[in-house]
């Protein structure tokens, strides 16, 4: 089962509801991912069992970004060797500072992304024009509610600019924050579904020009966190009334020089969670 955010049919609406592969039911009196994310784990579990709304066959609605309204898109960083080994290799003048905080009780957490500017299924990511090297972040994403549980899984694509975060890592938020810079989707996958998230698959494929520039694997096993430590440290001084999402850090980064370019498709795959498929563009306004 999925639980989806997607376009009704019916009334063209955005609506919510839990996909099994065959067909998708609506949540009746529940319009948004948020309003979901209000509930605990067990009452969000109950809620998308008795799922009685409006049907649709699978396939036939178009999908949204599984985050919306109030939502907010977090990051942790350095949680992989290879993401340390990276950040290390790209960094001018401070690589210390990703060898001490891999390591670190407390982990590296930044603000992504407002709900309104995620990308999702079929969208496009962006890179600076600013910016030299820039890159696709395959991440397992937490979905947490507004309890700080975990109540689901998706797929992020934390892109980036090394170019920038390597110049001085105080440029973070430039080389992470901006339009086209977050892809969320394009799905949930309840928590309870997936017995063992520190055992899943991630596959990162770049195509360009119909061939591949650029392919790797990975899994959640070589993760360096629990998930639970990271939602507890997002969660200790914050609050999050319509839940979020939490990208948990990647292990696939291409070696330098390599970059997107306009034009590549990026498709990131994470095994029982699902398959995120976005178009790269280049710069601002092609965007809008």
């Amino acid at each position: 089962m999925r639980i989806v955010r997607f376009t009704s049919p019916l009334s063209s609406a955005d609506a919510v509801g839990v996909d099994d592969g065959e067909q998708v039911v609506e949540l009746s009196g529940i319009t948004t991912v948020g309003e979901l994310l209000r509930l605990s784990s067990d009452e969000l579990r109950e809620r998308c069992a008795a799922a009685d709304g409006p049907r649709h066959p699978s396939g036939s609605v178009t999908l949204l970004p599984p985050v919306d309204g109030r939502m907010e898109v977090w990051a942790a960083g350095v949680t992989y060797r290879r993401s340390r080994e990276a950040r290390v290799l790209e960094s001018e003048r401070a690589a210390d500072v990703y060898e001490l905080v891999y390591d670190a009780e407390r982990p590296e957490l930044f603000f992504k992304s407002v709900a309104w500017k995620v990308s999702g299924e079929g969208g496009r990511i962006s890179v600076r024009e600013d910016s030299e090297i820039d890159v696709p972040e395959p991440e397992l994403g937490l979905v947490l509610n507004a309890h700080g549980e975990i109540v689901g899984y998706t797929v992020v694509d934390d892109v980036s600019s090394r170019t920038i975060e390597g110049v001085n890592p105080l440029y973070l938020p430039q080389a992470k924050i901006y339009l086209g810079g977050c892809a969320v989707g394009p799905a949930i996958r309840p928590a309870w579904e997936v017995a063992d998230p520190y055992a899943l698959d991630i596959a990162l494929t770049i195509v360009r020009d119909g061939e591949t520039a650029w392919e790797g694997k990975a899994s959640t096993s070589q993760l360096n966190r629990r998930l639970d430590d990271l939602a507890g440290y997002l969660f200790r001084a914050d609050s999050f009334p319509d839940g979020a999402v939490l990208a948990t850090g990647t292990c696939l980064v291409p070696d330098l020089p390599f970059t997107l370019q306009h034009g590549d498709t990026v498709t990131i795959s994470i095994s029982e969670v699902g398959t995120l498929t976005t178009g790269v563009v280049r710069g601002l306004d092609a965007m809008r």
